[in-house]
């Protein structure tokens, strides 16, 4: 397989930074031992690896205080975090027009079980939060508000410090999964409540990492209770953090995996003006829609495309079989984002380019959509 036909990084990226599994094997093969629960020399080593891949992450999300970051598996784990661990219990949880099934399954579970309603935020065409008319919604009995930060279908970053403004003291859940590593974020400056990444998106990461930022652990219960190493004379899981909230012995190769990335991220190899450029030379093809951000400073390095002569899947298919290019057709686990954009029930074909991809990968990416659509008129 040719690196320069992956186009699949909003599902997991690659290829990752050679540490990653430089990292990794050093864990597996040459370190070993656990963490944050022996004090011989192997134990240290990988407390404090783990411990470092924390800071690093903090840097990387704005957050002034390390601790108040906890591992988890993956997005979908820190957020259900937040939504089991939170006392909802008959209240109203707001969410924009663009969330992932990661946020509206396990709501309508609590929909169904502990009496909540899920209500959402005024939004514009293209979904993103209209904040002026935020401003003047009744959010008296909300309990939490939740934002997908960056669209996994069209790459829209939402307004994420003017929304918290709007919603003033209500709690503000950021899902980063598609953000982290690949667009700015400031926690602490946007005085976000709780904010769940995903290691293995733009972070470049391995999969099975993840985890949940807290400005304040005050109002939630751990997810799940056990062994953490510390406070062993007690029945009661630790009160403090991280250690409250990461019961059980972590994914430590996978975390070794992502300080590796962390500590060699590269500087992405195409410039946002090219980028910016395959979009609009797209939406000029006859025939051909792209579903993208509505302004070019909202947009992130995803979007999707739809046609009048193919459906997504004969589309995408075509664009494998004949170039090799390698894309997510469908649905992306986002069905409201797609009904807010026109798109439910076929989807569409989704492109997320690497880092790695140059300026030379975009414009053959480019040449490939415009023969197969050729191909398709004929």
């Amino acid at each position: 397989m040719k690196l320069n036909s992956y186009f699949d990084n909003a599902a997991t990226s690659f290829p990752k930074p050679e540490a990653v599994g430089t990292e990794t094997l050093r864990y597996l093969n040459d370190l070993g031992g656990p963490y944050g629960r022996s004090f011989y020399g192997r134990a240290l080593e990988v407390s404090r690896t783990v411990e470092s891949c924390r800071d690093l992450l903090s840097e990387r999300i704005g957050a002034g205080k390390p601790e108040n970051i906890v591992f988890t598996a993956n997005a979908t784990q820190a957020i259900n975090t937040v939504l089991r661990g939170l006392d909802l219990e008959g209240g109203e949880v707001w969410i924009s027009a663009l969330e992932h099934n990661a946020v509206t399954r396990p709501l309508k579970y609590l929909e169904k079980t502990n009496n909540i309603e899920i209500k959402y935020l005024p939004s514009l065409t293209g979904g993103a939060v209209d904040t002026e008319a935020l401003g003047r919604t009744d959010l008296s009995a909300a309990s939490l508000i939740i934002i997908c930060h960056e669209s996994n279908v069209t790459g829209l970053i939402q307004p994420v410090a003017e929304i918290k403004k709007a919603a003033e003291n209500v709690p503000l859940l950021l899902d980063a999964a598609q953000s982290a590593g690949g667009t700015v974020i400031k926690a602490d400056e946007w005085n976000i409540d709780y904010l769940a990444f995903t290691g293995h998106k733009s972070l470049l990461g391995p999969t099975g990492t993840g985890g949940l930022y807290m400005k304040s652990s005050d109002a939630l219960s751990p997810l799940i209770n056990g062994g953490t190493g510390s406070k062993s004379d007690s029945w009661e899981t630790p009160a403090f953090l991280p250690d409250r909230f990461e019961a059980g012995t972590p994914n430590i190769a996978g975390i070794f995996g992502l300080y590796g990335a962390l500590k060699n991220t590269p500087e992405s190899r195409h410039s946002k003006k090219t980028f910016l450029s395959l979009l609009n030379e797209i939406s000029s093809i006859a025939g051909m829609h792209i579903h993208a951000a509505p302004a070019e400073n909202t947009q992130g390095e995803v979007f999707s495309i739809t046609a009048d002569f193919a459906s997504p899947s004969d589309l995408g298919m075509a664009l494998y079989e004949d170039f090799g290019i390698e894309t997510r057709i469908g649905l992306h686990c986002a069905p409201l984002a797609h009904n807010t954009i026109n798109t439910f029930p076929e989807g569409t074909v989704r492109f997320a380019p690497s880092v790695y991809h140059d300026d030379s990968d975009l414009y053959r990416l480019l040449d490939a959509i415009i023969k197969s659509a050729a191909k398709f008129k004929d």
